[in-house]
């Protein structure tokens, strides 16, 4: 059947209004993948090991002193949001970022020679602790004791559980980057398997059936 040209318009018309709700839908379900601004993958740039050993927001350091003529007790400082914690006399101390070796010059230096003339500064950090969730057999906090990757912490918390969706898997970082891995390509050969340091978070997202 041959359409004359206002015809043909009329159905171009309709179609284009019953396509038009559908392509907005479309568009819309994509945009809301944004998985709440997690990125991926992580930059491999973080994976010096140094980092590691660096102290972070949350860990408790003891500092000993000695070397005075009166001796001054030990004392159990936790690294605030800010990355701080303070001190008698010389006040704010930047810790987060810092070695423990760093962080004992930076306190010896604030107290000699401006109060002290002597001083030995000792720094000690507490136990370290990542955080595994989600579905996985034992979630909670599992002590940091050295270099671990994601998929061997997430061995390390008890693996997955049966309702565990490998390729949705949320590595949020103690300054708070969050990074989407997925832990199927890891375990194939297709994708590095990025380090967890201390403070770090890792979530186990839930299969959909």
């Amino acid at each position: 059947m041959k359409l004359n040209a206002v015809q043909l318009f009329q159905l171009i018309s309709r179609n284009l209004l019953f396509l038009l709700p559908l392509l907005a839908l479309t568009l819309a379900g994509c945009a809301s993948t944004d998985n709440g601004g997690v990125m991926a993958p992580p930059d491999p740039n973080e994976t010096n090991d140094m980092a590691a050993a660096r102290l972070h927001v949350g860990d408790t350091v003891t500092i000993a002193f000695d070397g005075l003529p009166t001796a001054l007790d030990a004392q159990e400082k936790t690294i605030n949001e800010d990355g701080t914690f303070t001190l008698s006399d010389i006040g704010t101390v930047k810790a987060a970022g810092k070695t423990t070796g760093e962080l004992e010059d930076i306190i010896h230096d604030l107290y000699v020679p401006k109060i002290y003339t002597h001083l030995t500064v000792t720094v000690k950090a507490g136990d370290r602790v990542f955080y595994v969730r989600g579905e996985v057999v034992n979630k909670g906090r599992q002590i940091y004791v050295g270099q671990i990757t994601v998929t061997k912490a997430i061995t390390s918390a008890g693996d997955f559980t049966d309702f565990a969706d490998h390729r949705d898997v949320v590595l949020t970082r103690a300054n708070g980057k969050r990074y989407k891995i997925n832990c199927d390509k890891i375990l194939d050969g297709e994708a590095p398997d990025p380090p967890v340091y201390p403070g770090d978070q890792i979530e186990v997202g839930r299969r959909k059936f």
